[in-house]
């Protein structure tokens, strides 16, 4: 299994930037498409025999959705944002067996992430204003977390669980690493996907001149539980996906200069959703040297509104 699929550069004419099937993957659960839609021109995605979220990740768009039989069951206008970087955005649910149209008047990118389930839950709307936005960790490792699609906030699905994280220039997140497989002790099995933008010098605008890392590996306890062994260190670039079918993964690691976003999709074999995890043991203690340490004060970096610019760059980003 390749865990690190490299974006190579090209937008094919039905503008498919990203096209990962659970198939593709090599597993079971979760898939990922990422679609560039042009002006004026509907896009039509079916999501088979999975349940889909709808994630403007540039621009706006319209979401028209019919049931299997080509009845229409919902419309929703997704205002959008200029980028991953600029603000918190609006998204839509969509069950299986549905067909969606999707439509942008000035173009945009969407995401959809996705995992198969048996439920059919009809469409739904959730407004920018609504997501969770969180500040996880202290120190380097501060981090951004817009909890959009977790268990507790979206409950409005069978299996679907998703996230997104903005790493600031110089910063760690997924830190310290941490597992959700098959091995002891974890209480639940997720897969997981990694789709990764950087930001360019403008710290907005994505661009693959700046990168980051990640880093998946095992321990002795996969091997007991049967699971192969991993240890891969990558270096990622805007559009890039990474896998992790198992293993603790983390840190990913944002490049100074370059601000470090991902959108984390998840989905297993439970049948109630869980975000649930289990630190590497040898790193576990990091968290408690978090208690009393200041927060980089460029967290958070957007919300609902647009981006919070009037916090003032961190030591680590002033040149001396």
């Amino acid at each position: 299994m390749t865990l690190h699929r490299v974006w190579d550069g090209t937008v094919p004419e039905d503008g498919t930037v990203v096209d990962l099937t659970p198939q593709d993957a090599g597993w079971e659960w979760t898939g990922l498409r990422v679609l560039a839609l042009a002006p004026g021109r509907p896009t039509t995605v079916r999501t088979g025999d999975s349940e889909a979220f709808v994630l403007p990740l540039s621009g706006g768009l319209s979401v028209e959705v019919a049931d299997e039989a080509g009845e229409n069951v919902a419309d929703f206008a997704l205002r959008g944002r200029s980028s991953v970087f600029d603000a918190v955005t609006d998204f839509a649910y969509v069950g299986r067996d549905s067909r969606v149209v999707l439509t942008s008047e000035a173009g945009a990118e969407v995401a959809l992430p996705s995992a198969r389930c048996t439920a059919v839950l009809p469409a739904a709307y959730a407004a920018a204003e609504d997501v969770p936005v969180e500040v996880r960790g202290a120190g380097p490792a501060t981090r951004q977390v817009n909890n959009f699609g977790v268990p507790g906030v979206w409950d409005h699905a069978e299996k679907l669980i998703c996230c997104e994280l903005i790493t600031p220039p110089g910063n760690w997140s997924s830190y310290p690493p941490h597992k959700h497989d098959a091995s002891e002790p974890c209480p639940v099995v997720n897969e997981e996907i990694y789709y990764y933008r950087i930001a360019g010098a403008d710290q907005v605008t994505p661009s693959r001149v700046g990168s980051g890392y990640h880093h998946t590996y095992t321990g002795p306890e996969h091997e007991r539980a049967g699971l192969a062994a991993i240890d891969e260190v990558a270096e990622v670039r805007d559009h890039d996906v990474v896998l992790v079918p198992h293993g603790y993964h983390g840190p990913c690691v944002a490049a100074p200069g370059y601000p470090m976003y991902y959108l984390n999709v998840m989905a297993g074999p439970a049948d109630d959703r869980q975000l649930a995890f289990c630190d590497d043991p040898d790193h576990s203690w990091i968290r408690d040297t978090w208690d009393g340490m200041e927060t980089d004060p460029r967290c958070p970096v957007t919300s609902a509104a647009g981006r919070i610019d009037h916090l003032a760059p961190s030591s680590r980003e002033r040149h001396t």
